[in-house]
């Protein structure tokens, strides 16, 4: 299926559907719209991060939540964030949900849900969404993101940075 045909709902600044669209006319005109990002840890504690694939429309080559994706016409978040980690990741999981944010410039004028999911279920990527993918121990990711800020989308500064004061 080309990408630029799936059908995305239209929002609103509150998330209400008010159309639908497909991702070429919502991307091209800037339209309100739906995603979810997920972080992946294992048992030790380690985040899994996707470094997006260069065909991706949007942030090719950056590094990235462990999976991301839009949410589709009629589908919820959970939904949706359950259909991306098999679609990227090839597996499944128990969601915590995490923090919601209103579409803006970071977010590329998406509301998001995310997402924390824990396992040690052996992830095999999808090359066609993502060229690579590793676990970082805590430390390391945050001193990358500190001292390479561009290698990261700007989803996950958001998100990253909000789940570090989380922790706090």
């Amino acid at each position: 299926m080309d990408d630029s045909s799936e059908l995305f709902d239209v929002v609103d600044t509150e998330d209400r559907v008010i159309g639908q669209a497909t991702r070429g006319e919502v991307h091209a005109q800037g339209l309100l719209h739906r995603s979810v990002h997920i972080l992946v840890f294992n048992s030790r504690g380690e985040i899994f991060l996707q470094k997006r694939a260069l065909t991706k429309d949007e942030n090719p080559g950056y590094w990235d939540s462990s999976a991301a994706g839009h949410v589709n016409a009629g589908e919820d978040y959970r939904a949706s964030a359950h259909r991306e980690l098999m679609e990227e990741l090839g597996i499944s999981g128990e969601l915590l949900f995490f923090m919601k944010f209103s579409a803006c410039r970071e977010t590329f004028w998406e509301h998001v849900e995310t997402f924390l999911c824990t396992t040690d279920l052996k992830i095999i990527i999808n090359p066609v969404e993502i060229s690579e993918g590793r676990f970082w121990p805590l430390p390391d990711l945050q001193k990358s993101v500190l001292n390479h800020p561009g290698q990261f989308t700007s989803t996950f500064h958001l998100f990253f940075d909000n789940y570090l004061k989380s922790k706090v």
